[in-house]
């Protein structure tokens, strides 16, 4: 893809002088990932996407800029954005460092002691290349239920995905919300922590990319780690050394990730409906 002039001009501004090569980097579903070389030697990473919203990428740059906390997971430093690319800070990736899970587990529970009265963000966001309601609500169980669940059921519905069944089961879910989860503050997530997004940086220690952050259920953060693929388990005895959880939170990991397979569903097609309908099946 061509590079923007925006960014060739933010990089000479910079003193990184020109830009002398792109190297695709693969991985990605909805964006094109590319390292970007210039004169000096000096590394960016650059995402395009053409056919983006064109607040995505900005509200990617938020989300990034949330997650600036103390003692929290690193991420890249989103330096410049436009209506269909953002360029970032290149981490240039490694191989994991001794001790790399036990460190992201704390860094993990570091980053959700950050917590705020009420559920959602200060804007709406994405997850993947799907809206993601963000509205402010004090009551979590509205929030995952309504802006979570609700809305991407009513997208399959409307997509032709979901059947009138799987409708009524999924609003019978989230009536039973409350019975299901235990009560949780809002704690500041990722949001979609895949294996995909947490990689290691140039000296081998974690790092989180492509958030869809706001404030949640810190078991919702937990149970897509569980989703493709899983983390190691001395991950999860760490993370719950450092921040305790209640009993039976890896049962409720498919609660939570029904938001995560609707999605899938939104995004990529029939594919994921059978898992649906099989946490359905479950908690129904």
């Amino acid at each position: 893809m061509t590079i923007p002039h925006a960014v060739r001009t933010f990089i000479r501004a910079n003193n990184s002088g020109d830009i002398i090569s792109t190297d695709s980097i693969g991985g990605g579903c909805i964006n094109n990932g590319s390292r970007v070389v210039t004169s000096t030697g000096d590394t960016f990473f650059l995402k395009q996407n053409e056919t983006s919203a064109e607040d995505m990428f900005l509200r990617e740059y938020e989300g990034l800029m949330a997650l600036h906390v103390e003692n929290g997971p690193r991420v890249p430093e989103p330096l410049l954005h436009g209506n269909n690319f953002l360029l970032l800070e290149d981490l240039a990736p490694a191989r994991r460092a001794t001790g790399y899970w036990q460190s992201f587990a704390h860094q993990l529970a570091e980053l959700h002691k950050n917590r705020k009265s009420r559920f959602g963000f200060d804007n709406n966001n994405y997850i993947g290349s799907t809206a993601q309601d963000n509205t402010w609500e004090d009551d979590g169980y509205l929030f995952f239920g309504q802006n979570r669940l609700g809305k991407q059921a009513e997208l399959g519905l409307k997509k032709g995905y979901l059947s009138s069944q799987d409708m009524d089961r999924i609003e019978r879910l989230i009536g039973k919300l409350n019975q299901l989860i235990p009560e949780q503050p809002a704690s500041l997530l990722h949001g979609d922590l895949w294996t995909g997004n947490l990689i290691a940086d140039s000296q081998g220690n974690p790092a989180l990319i492509d958030p869809a952050v706001h404030f949640g259920w810190a078991e919702a953060d937990l149970a897509m780690t569980d989703l493709f693929g899983g983390f190691s388990d001395e991950f999860y005895a760490a993370y719950t050394e450092a921040n305790p959880l209640t009993s039976g939170w890896k049962e409720r990991f498919p609660i939570y990730n029904l938001y995560h397979l609707l999605n899938h569903v939104n995004l990529f097609g029939l594919s994921y409906l059978g898992q649906v309908r099989t946490i359905l099946n479950t908690f129904v």
